[in-house]
């Protein structure tokens, strides 16, 4: 067990995954957080997903429970913050992980549904466990909360929903960070690039009727550093630097996490 988050308490948003050959994000996170010595809330709509998380994390010695919820409904994320407070006492640190992109489209394609799907779990969930977690931050004038953005936040892509949550993401940082700052806590966003990840890879080989080898061939040829995605470990790590007092000087800040590919940018 590590000790760079010793004493804290987390909550990580879509802590189980997609089934897939890989690890996801939310899973990768959780399990970190516990070695470095966090207590976990493994906090999923799929509990069974939620639970698989806690059975490796129990695995190797760490602490954490489960809960089930939607982040997408303000009861759920009222509770989720009564919840972890309840058993653990504190909150310290939120890393936001729940995102989806599928049935996205371009602009004269995309359906209304579909949009309004899109938006309200990747953006309006962020904005909802903020909005509950952030009281019990500000009452002990501590705390860290990391969003889960992405690259095409900020890179050309046809998927307009996506793109358009995802900037919304960078900016619900901001404003977290600027009018939390006084009460000691931290906001920052992560961007992922070309992720080798579960939903990702068996996601887009579904939709794409493409074998997920070709996927994975095709996405590792468009990453600059070594023509290789990411993993969900890479979020992990990111997610733990910021989440952790390494970082105490740091807020607001967008930091790309994607071999290279937001360099060509322009």
């Amino acid at each position: 067990m590590g000790i760079r988050l010793e004493g804290k308490v987390a909550i990580v948003t879509g802590a189980g995954q997609t089934r897939g050959e890989t690890i996801g994000n939310g899973r990768a996170t959780a399990i970190l957080f516990a070695r470095e010595g966090a207590r976990v809330m493994l906090l999923d709509r799929n509990l069974s997903s939620a639970e698989e998380t806690l059975e490796m994390i129990n695995d190797e010695g760490g602490e954490c429970f489960t809960f089930e919820g939607d982040v997408t409904s303000e009861s759920d994320c009222v509770a989720m913050a009564e919840q972890c407070h309840q058993h653990y006492g504190q909150i310290d640190i939120l890393q936001n992980n729940v995102g989806i992109g599928f049935r996205d489209a371009g602009i004269t394609k995309l359906k209304e549904e579909d949009w309004d799907h899109i938006m309200n779990v990747n953006l309006k969930s962020m904005f909802l466990t903020c909005k509950h977690v952030v009281p019990y931050m500000r009452a002990r004038k501590t705390g860290a909360i990391v969003n889960i953005s992405s690259v095409a936040a900020i890179a050309s892509t046809g998927m307009v929903a996506y793109k358009t949550s995802k900037a919304g993401v960078m900016a619900l940082t901001q404003n977290l960070a600027t009018g939390n700052a006084r009460f000691g806590i931290r906001a920052n966003c992560i961007l992922p690039g070309l992720m080798n990840t579960p939903m990702a890879i068996e996601g887009f080989s579904t939709s794409l009727g493409q074998p997920r080898e070709k996927v994975i061939a095709d996405r590792d040829a468009r990453v600059p550093l070594n023509q290789k995605m990411g993993t969900g470990w890479d979020v992990a790590y990111a997610s733990l630097f910021l989440a952790s007092d390494e970082a105490k000087f740091i807020t607001g800040v967008n930091l790309p996490v994607d071999g290279g590919q937001s360099v060509r940018i322009g």
